[in-house]
């Protein structure tokens, strides 16, 4: 029974090692996208921004700020458009607004409706974590809404920036993919230990939980897995800052 135990114990650490890296699944689940960033400009880049947007607001987590730039960008898109067609500023705000999801918009459609400072309500809403790109947008509007065809170059350009910038980022969260995993898989690996020490015959659990010595040596190793992990979290997030 034990050597069963010890078995079974081993197989599982050396199914989890040979599971393909996340970086490996993460890139292959973003090749179509990649793959069809060629004809992005032919085609319209709102398709992909679209798609971006959807994956991110399911996924949850760091994806919802994804989907809030990517939201961003189709929205900057289709200022952009608007503008060129010929119409006014706040009408092109207020159609390139509809249906999307980005909080605090509604106050920019109403301002935009109502000729009140749209600027300043692009500001307010580039306060939400994700819509950081609300802000440069405001600094255009700011600068450009007398003209109407400038305004429409520099909104579009904003839109090619954001959507490098998003690439970017994604890139990022790509190479770090790897790191990240390793790091959870090495704060996992004490359990793992424990569990093969049990399947032995060993008895570290009585140890740790039964004498002051275990006792310390548990909460001191649970301190430093802890430490571990946010230190590990604390480099990737710091990586994924743009500078």
């Amino acid at each position: 029974m034990i050597a069963l135990l010890a078995v079974a114990c081993v197989s599982a650490g050396v199914w989890i090692l040979s599971l393909p890296p996340p970086a490996a699944l993460r890139l292959t689940s973003i090749m179509p996208a990649r793959s069809g960033a060629a004809s992005e400009r032919a085609s319209g880049p709102r398709l992909i921004d679209r798609m971006l947007h959807l994956r991110a607001v399911l996924s949850g987590g760091r994806r919802d700020l994804a989907a809030r730039r990517a939201a961003i960008v189709e929205l900057c898109d289709g200022i952009a458009a608007e503008l060129a067609a010929g119409r006014p500023p706040g009408a092109a705000l207020s159609a390139a607004a509809e249906g999307q999801s980005l909080p605090r918009l509604e106050s920019v459609m109403d301002a935009a409706r109502s000729g009140d400072d749209v600027a300043a309500c692009l500001e307010r809403a580039a306060e939400t974590p994700g819509c950081e790109g609300l802000r440069l947008l405001a600094g255009c509007w700011r600068i450009g809404v007398d003209r109407g065809g400038m305004l429409a170059r520099v909104i579009d350009g904003l839109a090619a920036a954001l959507r490098d910038e998003q690439e970017h980022r994604e890139e990022v969260a790509l190479q770090l993919a790897g790191p990240r995993a390793t790091a959870r898989l090495l704060a996992g690996l004490p359990l793992l230990g424990l569990l093969m020490a049990v399947a032995l015959g060993a008895r570290p659990f009585a140890f740790l939980f039964g004498t002051i010595p275990g006792a310390l040596c548990l909460g001191f190793g649970v301190a430093l897995d802890i430490l571990g992990l946010w230190w590990t979290k604390r480099l990737a997030t710091a990586a994924e800052e743009l500078r």
